[in-house]
């Protein structure tokens, strides 16, 4: 009888620190993700002041769609067309505040609110808007995969 208080008493102990050691563990990885995503969103402005394709190409998933605050649809393949044709696409600012990141296993979902100015499809426009991006870990990466975005109330 001694001996099977003793052996429960050690599996409660032994279930406890495993319980304990994968709740940080997965807490790490959170936060973990929270800064992944967070350098990306910052990294995406970067990378549209520049005008840098590459980022779209490595970051974005192949059959990633937006829907933008002008009232269209965008995939991945247009909106590299678009940033081939500077003269009618170009940021002159751009800046990301309020960046929300929560994370669901395998998938994050970022809110932020992004002001802008630029040239857009040959229209000027400065907006402050908000959007929200969600992006799924494939292969090892994170990837956007869909982004929406919609009109600040003034």
């Amino acid at each position: 009888m001694k001996k099977n208080m003793l052996t429960l008493l050690a599996s409660i102990i032994v279930l406890t620190t495993l319980s304990a050691t994968s709740a940080a563990k997965n807490k790490a990885t959170s936060q973990e993700t929270v800064a992944a995503i967070t350098q990306l969103e910052n990294d995406s402005v970067k990378a549209d002041l520049a005008g840098d394709s590459s980022f779209i190409q490595k970051n974005y998933a192949d059959n990633w769609t937006g829907g933008f605050s002008g009232g269209i649809w965008t995939t991945k393949e247009s909106v590299l067309a678009d940033m081939k044709d500077t003269a009618n696409n170009k940021w002159n600012s751009q800046q990301i505040s309020d960046l929300k990141v929560r994370v669901y296993e395998n998938t994050a979902i970022a809110t932020y609110t992004d002001s802008y100015d630029g040239m857009v499809r040959g229209e000027h426009r400065v907006k402050t808007v908000l959007s929200t991006d969600t992006f799924v870990l494939q292969n090892g990466a994170w990837k956007e995969v869909a982004s929406h975005s919609s009109v600040a109330a003034k």
